[in-house]
C-alpha cells in the first residue's frame, strides 16, 4: 500500500464472522510504499484454515475493507 504522508496505520485481518484474527500493523509509518506479509496465523501463532478473510486498513482518516482468499 502507498501512504501519501506519514500516518498511524492499523491493518487487521478478520474472519467472515467479523471476528478479529490478527493485527498485522499498528504503528506510525512514513510516507511511501509499504508492504505486509501475513503468514496465515492468528494472534496466538496458530495456523488458520483456508478460506476468505477480510483485511481492514486504517491510515489517518482513510479506512478500507477488502476480501482475500487464503489457500493452503
Amino acid at each position: 500500500y502507498q501512504l501519501p504522508k506519514s500516518s498511524q496505520v492499523k491493518l487487521t485481518v478478520y474472519n467472515t464472522l467479523g471476528q478479529e484474527v490478527h493485527t498485522l500493523v499498528n504503528e506510525r509509518q512514513p510516507a511511501g510504499q509499504q508492504s505486509v506479509i501475513w503468514d496465515g496465523t492468528d494472534q496466538h501463532g496458530k495456523q488458520v484454515s483456508s478460506g476468505f478473510y477480510i483485511y481492514q486498513i486504517k491510515a489517518g482518516e482513510y479506512v478500507r475493507n477488502r476480501r482475500m482468499l487464503l489457500i493452503r
